[in-house]
């Protein structure tokens, strides 16, 4: 309200000067041209129709030069219209190069509206951007598998085919098509994470509860790769999701058993501290390079793609896990180096009181 109100000021100053320099400069050309228009005449009016004459003359003046400006202004708000509305007509068409080059004041509306429309442009432009990479990314994910899918199935056809190699290929099949389920479920789980309609209920809980949970849960596949699991749980309690953290968790772990050799260490840790929950999920895995770090939340971005892909990976976790954390006013971090393992970090906000249970 305020800047709307210095603009009308403004406005409204910049008028006023406008029409006191345009009555100088009629008064200055009527007093000085009419005594030079009497020497031509050869005769001279009494002083009534010399004032007479001067007001009328200074009225001609004044209004043939304020409609003059007029007309100029007019044909130029035109002009910057009829550039506003091709610009609109071409940003509808799906043209989001378009930029308006016109020297305007951006503090005037006209030049707040042509900012504006160019800004606009740029975002558009970047959204579009960013839809085409995802629909690559989602043909090439899709065609990767279904191409294994395809040729597989027509070796299994040969009749001269040993019954080890047709299991071995029927295998192959078997797990490109869970593939193939995951990249559609995980797409679909984006999608609706992102369309905020996801259910998303939020209820207290014990956080070093859950994340215990999820360690036995996966004790399975660590022993299996002879693990040591360091875990360091302070009990705290947070208000969230549980079934969305959950995949939070879930996800982290995975991705640290999956990417730590055989033997190494998975450090799993949860403090408060600034009314907000710390959990950081480490590992002495293969690391990431800082290439991989910066782009690792990135959909379908892979790090390690010939081991992610044999693991069946889609590219989504970790996208699917910064957005769960965002919805919960949290924050996620990844630290690491190559060949020295990798830190993720989360931090949410705590819930107030515990909760009994």
């Amino acid at each position: 309200m305020r800047k709307s109100s210095t603009a009308r000021a403004r406005t409204a100053v910049l008028i006023l000067l406008t029409a006191a320099a345009i009555m100088l400069l009629c008064t200055y050309v009527a007093y000085t041209g009419l005594p030079y228009l009497y020497s031509l005449l050869g005769a001279e009016p009494d002083p009534y129709w010399k004032q007479a004459i001067f007001a009328a003359v200074f009225f001609i003046l004044f209004v043939g030069c304020t409609g003059a400006i007029s007309s100029l202004m007019s044909k130029r708000h035109m002009i910057v219209w009829d550039t506003i509305q091709d610009a609109m007509r071409r940003i509808a068409k799906g043209d989001f190069s378009v930029s308006i080059d016109l020297p305007m004041d951006e503090k005037d509306r006209l030049g707040t509206i042509v900012s504006n429309v160019n800004q606009m442009a740029v975002e558009l432009g970047a959204l579009e951007k960013m839809r085409q990479e995802f629909i690559s990314n989602v043909s090439h994910e899709i065609q990767s598998p279904l191409t294994s899918i395809q040729g597989f199935a027509k070796a299994i056809k040969q009749e001269n085919l040993s019954p080890e190699a047709r299991l071995r290929y029927i295998t192959i099949i078997e797990t490109e098509s869970e593939r193939l389920s995951k990249i559609s479920d995980n797409l679909l789980k984006l999608t609706s994470l992102e369309s905020k309609h996801h259910p998303f209920e939020q209820i207290p809980y014990r956080l070093d509860k859950q994340l215990r949970n999820v360690v036995l849960a996966s004790e399975p596949k660590w022993l299996e790769k002879k693990l040591d699991m360091e875990v360091e749980l302070e009990p705290l309690t947070v208000r969230a999701d549980r079934d969305l953290m959950s995949q939070v968790w879930i996800n982290l772990l995975s991705n640290a058993i999956k990417f730590t050799p055989e033997g190494g260490t998975i450090r799993i840790g949860l403090s408060a501290g600034e009314g907000r929950a710390r959990v950081s999920v480490a590992d002495t895995g293969i690391g990431l390079t800082e290439e991989d770090r910066q782009h690792v939340f990135e959909r379908f971005y892979k790090a390690d793609k010939s081991r992610t892909s044999s693991g069946g990976g889609s590219g989504l976790g970790l996208s699917i896990v910064q957005k769960i954390i965002e919805m919960h006013g949290g924050e996620i971090s990844v630290e690491s180096r190559l060949g020295e393992g990798t830190v993720f970090l989360v931090t949410l906000p705590l819930e107030a009181q515990e909760p009994g249970a």
